[in-house]
């Protein structure tokens, strides 16, 4: 089994998330959205360097990654490291009061930029008022922009 991307790692980026934004509670797709700008906060302004490598599926990531992101937040229910509840807005996911105590004692440099990443975030994007999904806004752009550079351009001017 491969362990990059499983239900247990995203899972535990999950429960960052929801340890630093605790007592905050978030959603599926802000979760989605959080977890990107976490492992590639280079392309966001002022943002630490990337975790991971640019990646050529540039928006199917986003749909991917929701899966994903439903898969760990799976394991953290059944661990008890992280609970629901359900709203008028939908289902709102948060740390339980366990969850900062098991992140402490894992032992990871991994952890530790996914830590600093995800206090960067919540102090960036995350304050009363602002949507994530604003900030993400500008990773799309990015998309877009790039694949437009690299398509050919099948406009009259090059007909000759």
């Amino acid at each position: 089994m491969n362990p990059l991307n499983s239900p247990l790692e995203v899972g535990i980026r999950a429960l960052v998330l929801l340890a630093e934004t605790f007592p905050r509670r978030l959603d599926v797709a802000q979760l989605v959205y959080l977890d990107h700008a976490m492992l590639h906060s280079g392309h966001l302004d002022g943002g630490p360097a990337s975790l991971h490598p640019e990646l050529p599926v540039g928006p199917g990531e986003l749909g991917m990654r929701r899966r994903l992101i439903e898969q760990g937040l799976v394991v953290l229910l059944r661990a008890g490291l992280a609970d629901m509840t359900a709203t008028e807005d939908g289902f709102l996911y948060g740390a339980t009061d366990e969850a900062a105590s098991f992140l402490e004692v894992l032992e990871a440099p991994y952890l530790g930029q996914l830590q600093e990443r995800a206090e960067w975030l919540t102090s960036a994007y995350t304050h009363e008022g602002t949507d994530v999904r604003d900030g993400m806004k500008q990773i799309t752009q990015d998309w877009t922009d790039h694949t437009r550079a690299g398509a050919p351009n099948h406009g009259e001017d090059e007909i000759q």
